[in-house]
């Protein structure tokens, strides 16, 4: 083959028009991300992009919006009990899952009811 994959560049979550201050609340405010600047030809369109490690994740503006609530994103994170506290300090529901063995994980629903996961691998 003469192709190889090297990772994913981003993911994108959509969101209703004119949601972009709530986005950047809660993905600035309260998960702690960066903002990204979007391309100038793209800005026009709405939404809002973020870092998150190596990643990106956007939030797109759809006009007929349904949240996704079986697709999802799910993000490692290193000291997941303080990003847990963390969100349950700012009112936002965990939903705790043990299924996966050899990771603690839960989820959340965005500001717009899309399912994010949040998970740790454990080292043994």
């Amino acid at each position: 083959m003469s192709f190889s994959f090297d990772g994913i560049d981003h993911v994108q979550l959509a969101a209703p028009k004119g949601t972009e201050e709530k986005a950047r609340h809660f993905f600035i405010d309260i998960l702690g991300m960066a903002e990204i600047t979007k391309p100038a030809n793209l800005a026009a369109r709405g939404g809002v992009w973020f870092q998150v490690g190596h990643h990106q994740l956007h939030i797109g503006i759809e006009d007929d919006f349904v949240p996704a609530k079986k697709a999802h994103p799910a993000f490692l994170v290193n000291n997941l009990n303080s990003l847990r506290e963390r969100l349950v300090e700012h009112g936002v529901k965990v939903k705790d899952d043990t299924s996966l063995e050899g990771a603690n994980r839960f989820y959340v629903d965005d500001p717009f009811g899309n399912r994010m996961e949040f998970l740790e691998w454990i080292t043994k």
